[in-house]
């Protein structure tokens, strides 16, 4: 089970994949946007060529729960994503993982200018991560005793 991680940006796309055995993440170059079309074609092409076999997409929850108009953006991209490479596509609670990326990369002493694409590829991770932690966690877990 391989993993491909998405922090969804109009800029950029944060990219990471897990090992084989869907347990750690690690970062990929960030894919700097073109037009959607071809940015679909890079991601299909990276999930064929490392085997991917689903996608998480982080979703930008607000805060307070709700969710705005950037989540029924991500869905919508989600949805194009699933149909191009041909694999699952799930989105993962997003909330809070850009500002502990800045977070990390300040406190690895990170200058400020290269950040920027740091980060990118730093949230995917921290995306998917979570995503793999909470799906091994609830596998993990055995149905209560009769």
């Amino acid at each position: 089970m391989r993993v491909l991680g998405i922090d969804y940006g109009t800029k950029r796309l944060g990219l990471a994949v897990s090992d084989e055995t869907g347990v750690l993440a690690s970062p990929l170059p960030t894919l700097h946007r073109t037009e959607e079309a071809e940015d679909l074609r890079r991601i299909a092409s990276i999930v064929a060529e490392r085997g991917v076999t689903s996608i998480v997409v982080g979703l930008p929850i607000n805060m307070d729960g709700t969710h705005g108009p950037m989540c029924q953006e991500v869905r919508e991209f989600s949805a194009r994503i699933a149909d191009e490479s041909g694999v699952p596509v799930d989105t993962f609670d997003e909330r809070l993982t850009s500002m502990e990326a800045e977070r990390v990369l300040i406190e690895a002493g990170i200058q400020r200018k290269r950040r920027k694409g740091i980060r990118d590829g730093l949230a995917a991770v921290l995306i998917l991560q979570g995503f793999l932690d909470r799906c091994r966690h609830t596998t993990s877990e055995s149905p209560p005793s009769s």
